[in-house]
C-alpha cells in the first residue's frame, strides 16, 4: 500500500504529459489568445484621440493627417481612410542568434503596401513563425505610410505621372536614384524598386542604382526612401500663401472631452 500511493500520484499527473496537454487545448493559454485577437479585429475600441476622431468620422482623409503631421499608432486609422490598400510580400529570409542552448531561428519580413494613388508604406518584422512576421510587417508597414508627390516631364497635361524631380535614397551601401520620365516610358526599374513604385502610383519613372542590390532588405529600404525624399524640397507651386487652419485636436476639443467622460466603469 505505502508504495501505490507515490505510482498512483505519477499515474495521475502523467509525468507532467496533461499539463502541457491542457496548455495546448482549447481551454489554454492559445485559445484564450485567439479568442481575444479575434475579438479586437471584429470591434476596434480606439485609444488615441486621432483614433476616436477617425472612428467617429470627424477626421476623413490621410491629408488632414499629413497637414498637422499626427503620429499614427493604430493602424486600424489606416484601414478605415485608406480601404483599397494592397500588400506585397518583397522577402522572407531566416535569421539566427546564438545562444547557450544553441541557435534560435526566426523569420524576418519585408512587407510593402501601396493603393497606387499616391500612399506608400514598408513594414520589416522579425518572429518565430512566417504568418506572425508577415502579419506584424504589415501592421508596421500601415503606421509607416507617407504621402507620394508626383510631378510632370514636360507639358503639365493629365495627371500627374512621374517624380517630380531626381531623388535619392541610400541604406546601408545601396543607392537608389529615381529620375524623372516622358509619358509612357514605364518603370525602367530591377523587379524590387518596380514593386515599391508601382504600389506608390508612380507611371513613369528612370531608375538607376549602386552598391550590393542583392541585398534585397536594403534596396527595398534605399527605395522608399527616395519616394518620402520627393516631399523633402520646396518648389515654386508651393510658395503660396497657406491659409492655417485649427489642429484637428483643438477643433475637436470639446468632443474628445466628452467621450473622455463616456469611459464604461469596471
Amino acid at each position: 500500500m505505502a508504495d501505490a500511493a507515490p505510482a498512483d500520484s505519477r499515474g495521475g499527473r502523467d509525468g507532467f504529459g496533461r499539463g502541457r496537454g491542457r496548455g495546448r487545448g482549447g481551454r489554454g493559454r492559445g485559445g484564450r489568445g485567439r479568442g481575444r485577437r479575434d475579438d479586437g479585429e471584429q470591434a476596434w475600441t480606439p485609444v488615441t484621440k486621432l483614433g476616436r476622431l477617425v472612428k467617429d468620422g470627424k477626421i476623413k482623409s490621410m491629408e488632414q493627417i499629413y497637414l498637422f503631421s499626427l503620429p499614427i499608432k493604430e493602424y486600424q486609422v489606416v484601414d478605415i481612410l485608406l480601404p483599397k490598400l494592397k500588400d506585397e510580400v518583397m522577402k522572407i529570409t531566416p535569421v539566427q542568434k546564438q545562444t547557450r542552448a544553441g541557435q534560435r531561428t526566426r523569420f524576418k519580413a519585408f512587407v510593402a503596401i501601396g493603393d497606387h494613388n499616391g500612399h506608400v508604406g514598408l513594414g520589416v518584422k522579425c518572429a518565430k513563425e512566417v504568418a506572425s512576421a508577415i502579419r506584424g510587417a504589415i501592421i508596421l508597414a500601415k503606421l509607416s505610410i507617407i504621402p507620394v508627390r508626383r510631378g510632370y516631364w514636360g507639358g503639365k497635361l493629365g495627371a500627374p505621372h512621374t517624380v517630380p524631380c531626381k531623388v535619392t535614397g541610400k541604406c546601408g551601401s545601396v543607392i537608389c536614384r529615381l529620375v524623372p520620365a516622358p509619358r509612357g516610358t514605364g518603370l525602367v526599374a530591377a523587379p524590387t524598386p518596380k514593386m515599391i513604385l508601382s504600389l506608390a502610383g508612380i507611371e513613369d519613372c528612370y531608375t538607376s542604382s549602386r552598391g550590393s542590390t542583392k541585398t534585397l532588405g536594403n534596396f527595398v529600404k534605399a527605395t522608399f526612401i527616395a519616394i518620402s525624399n520627393t516631399y523633402s524640397f520646396l518648389s515654386p507651386d508651393l510658395w503660396a500663401e497657406t491659409a492655417f487652419t485649427m489642429d484637428p485636436y483643438q477643433e475637436f476639443s470639446d468632443y474628445l472631452q466628452k467621450a473622455g467622460e463616456k469611459k464604461p466603469k469596471y
